[in-house]
């Protein structure tokens, strides 16, 4: 298992490269000019010109990427060209908000998501079934812009139940947690339904298997088939399932941190991707880009836990 992990790691490697080398790459289409940015709009066009050769603008693309990469592996992400600190301060600013929110919403979501494709599969056919599965079909198909839009409109400004503009302080405090209902509802309601469909299919089949018509004939009740031994055994492509739609939250959580004003590494990216601020924008992605890869080698640990025979692949 340890070797399975390290090759993981050495596979990660290049796809962290490629990442980054991507996020430079589209960095450099974007229509703003940093250095006309730093210099501000009274600069002449000497002292444009001048900052862009002391910002290595004037270099060849790849030369730029080679000395970016470096810089990185040498834990110097920049500064950032608006706010003048250090990148790697302003990430740690965000990196905690936006592992806050992330937490918010996995820690309801995934069990309920689960709840619903267990009671779906063990009342299959019936109208619960039916009633869940349609949900989870509108819950998939809902962008999560508008959802978010609804609960803001209606919770927290007409009904005025919840606040919904910035973030209060930590989870262990009240205002803390209710500041972040909205974005974690917001961004746990669209995983819902996903893993409940596959928590469903996957039950299914296993509920079907020779070992379970085996627990049955012996007497084994329909409780304990479920909960001891069909559930756990259809975990596992739940799991892959989840691996894979946490990526897509962090997409969804530049886009819930946007509309809550949740201080994360989704807003940062997006004001400074807008400012045209490379070097933040770079170290953005590069966290973006590290918390996937290490979402995907948890998902590898959770395999073994589930599947005793991958230990000793």
């Amino acid at each position: 298992m340890l070797r399975h992990i390290t090759k993981r790691l050495f596979v990660s490697i290049p796809v962290l490269l490629g990442v980054l080398f991507i996020g430079f790459m589209l960095m450099q289409v974007v229509p703003t000019d940093p250095a006309t940015v730093l210099a501000g709009p009274t600069a002449s066009a000497a002292d444009i010109e001048a900052i862009r050769e002391s910002m290595g603008l004037n270099e060849p693309v790849i030369v730029q990427f080679g000395i970016y990469l470096s810089r990185v592996l040498q834990g110097d992400l920049g500064r950032s060209m608006i706010s003048n600190s250090a990148v790697v301060d302003e990430l740690a600013n965000t990196v905690g908000p936006t592992m806050e929110l992330m937490a918010a919403s996995l820690i309801w979501a995934i069990p309920l998501g689960i709840l619903f494709g267990t009671l779906a599969a063990v009342r299959r056919g019936k109208i619960s079934d039916r009633i869940i599965m349609a949900a989870s079909v509108a819950g998939v198909s809902m962008p999560i812009f508008w959802f978010g839009l609804i609960l803001i409109q209606y919770v927290g400004f007409k009904w005025q139940l919840l606040p919904f503009q910035g973030r209060a302080g930590p989870l262990w405090t009240i205002e803390g947690i209710r500041h972040i209902i909205l974005p974690a509802i917001t961004l746990g309601g669209v995983f819902i339904g996903p893993v409940a469909r596959m928590t469903r299919t996957s039950l299914l089949e296993v509920l079907n298997s020779d070992f379970v018509r085996t627990a049955r004939a012996k007497g084994v009740s329909e409780r304990v088939i479920v909960l001891k031994h069909a559930l756990r055994n259809s975990l596992i492509p739940v799991v892959t399932l989840i691996g894979l739609q946490i990526g897509f939250l962090l997409g969804g959580a530049v886009v819930t941190e946007t509309m809550f004003a949740w201080p994360g590494v989704g807003r940062l990216a997006v004001g400074a991707i807008v400012s045209a601020d490379y070097a933040l924008s770079q170290g953005a992605i590069l966290v973006l880009a590290v918390s996937f890869i290490a979402v995907n080698i948890i998902v590898d640990l959770l395999y073994a836990v589930l599947d005793p025979r991958l230990r000793t692949s």
